[in-house]
């Protein structure tokens, strides 16, 4: 029995859809949907173009201007354009032709984690996501780092805004000093990780480095390289050294990019991700070998997992996250955009919120973090409320949407005797398989 089909689906992508039909050839088609153009994303409701920086900054001015004006949290201009900004990514992931870009988009999202948590982050993130991570996906990692660094969501998520050379002329004046996070975690989390073994004096001579980079929110005009809080002096940095200055700064991201460390810490990442939650060391050599050969080129690594075996080997290996498990479940159930608040309650109900993740090491990617009898009930329940809005469904047509050949004959069955349409729904959607891809 040929399972590629419906495996590639839940492998690769978001979950198939009734009006998307799947490729003869999976593999193929997911080669053709890294280099072809990826379809138009949605606008943010309320928007005639996609919000730009200067549109972003004069949200912010809008609510600097209204601050003597009693306002809940959640109607404030940064938040609700963080809300506008949410639904249209969860209405393109729901209608989406192309669920293995979308999915490398989230996880590279989530590699390089800026959250919501700060009301300073919350109106920069749908730009964040646009063009620091969508742009570069299937393209230079190199050139993702130094995107996602230099944008303000990053800068001020962890708080690099505040960091001044304590000898530069700001330094000096001020008194302030270093701000060691975002030093720290590009270290630690994006780059090489703590196998490579640097230390301390690295970690604090790269945030010397970085001093500089700030956010100026007047006229629109983002991050910019402020001379006069750059600590002066040369910097060493995991044995290399660099000089004074913006360039400096990204000659330092590119060559981090490229550091065996980080390409073997990146190929860990990614099979845990597409393959299993004990990565295969024979799959992470691969992908390891694939970003070192092409100097940390992100489409190299992708093409590699879609054609090695290991990805093909073990159908329903992974545990689906929340929000994988509710863009799966709608997808299947042939859901419209309107349904976008739907999926962000029930990603939100299941313990996984858009842009909330608690930690910069980001969402975890393991069942152990997210199996709990209390998850496992809570996950039938909102698979109960989806089916509850399709209800004229038919359980045996979401089935072969879904799982095709991979469904199990009990479920099949049980969906098929159920006392009515939306218990068969149900069934389904709460299935072990549908939980997994």
């Amino acid at each position: 029995m040929d399972v590629s089909r419906h495996h590639a689906a839940l492998r690769f992508g978001l979950g198939a859809r009734p009006d998307q039909p799947l490729p003869e050839d999976p593999r193929a088609a997911l080669h053709a949907e890294l280099a072809r153009e990826p379809a138009p994303l949605p606008l943010p409701e309320g928007w005639d173009h996609q919000p730009t920086m200067v549109d972003i900054m004069a949200v912010w001015e809008e609510e600097l201007a209204a601050r003597d004006t009693p306002m809940p949290g959640n109607q404030r201009p940064r938040a609700v354009l963080a809300r506008q900004e949410m639904r249209a990514l969860v209405e393109h992931g729901l209608a989406t032709p192309d669920g293995f870009r979308e999915r490398l988009v989230l996880f590279w999202t989530n590699h390089f984690t800026a959250s919501r948590r700060s009301s300073n982050v919350q109106p920069f993130l749908g730009d964040y996501m646009r063009r620091a991570i969508r742009p570069h996906i299937a393209g230079s990692f190199a050139d993702m780092l130094v995107a996602a660094t230099w944008h303000p969501a990053m800068l001020y998520y962890l708080n690099q805004n505040s960091s001044v050379g304590p000898n530069s002329p700001t330094g000096r004046r001020t008194q302030l000093g270093l701000n060691e996070n975002l030093g720290r975690e590009i270290l630690e989390l994006h780059t090489l990780s703590p196998a490579a073994g640097y230390s301390q004096a690295d970690v604090t001579n790269f945030a010397r480095l970085l001093t500089g980079l700030t956010v100026q929110r007047r006229n629109g005009t983002g991050t910019l390289f402020v001379a006069n809080r750059h600590e002066p002096g040369p910097k060493r940095v995991f044995g290399e050294e660099f000089g004074e200055g913006a360039g400096e700064i990204e000659r330092a991201l590119r060559w981090l990019a490229v550091q065996e460390s980080t390409q073997r810490h990146l190929a860990i990442k990614l099979v845990r991700h597409f393959v299993d939650d004990t990565p295969p060391p024979a799959a992470v050599q691969k992908v390891f070998s694939a970003l070192r050969d092409s100097r940390s080129d992100l489409g190299a690594a992708a093409r590699t997992l879609v054609d090695m075996p290991e990805t093909w080997q073990k159908p329903l290996a992974k545990l689906r996250t929340p929000q994988e498990f509710a863009f799966a479940a709608l997808r299947g159930l042939g859901a419209e955009p309107r349904h976008a608040p739907v999926a962000l309650r029930v990603a939100g109900s299941l313990g996984q919120q858009i842009w909330l993740a608690t930690d910069p090491i980001g969402w975890p990617d393991r069942a152990e973090d997210w199996v709990t009898p209390e998850g496992v009930l809570q996950r039938m329940e909102q698979a109960h409320d989806m089916a509850g809005r399709f209800s004229r469904l038919d359980p045996m047509a979401l089935a072969e949407t879904t799982l095709g050949p991979l469904a199990r004959p009990e479920t099949l069955q049980a969906a098929r005797r159920a006392g009515s349409q939306r218990d068969g729904l149900t069934l389904v959607l709460a299935s072990p398989e549908f939980q997994r891809r």
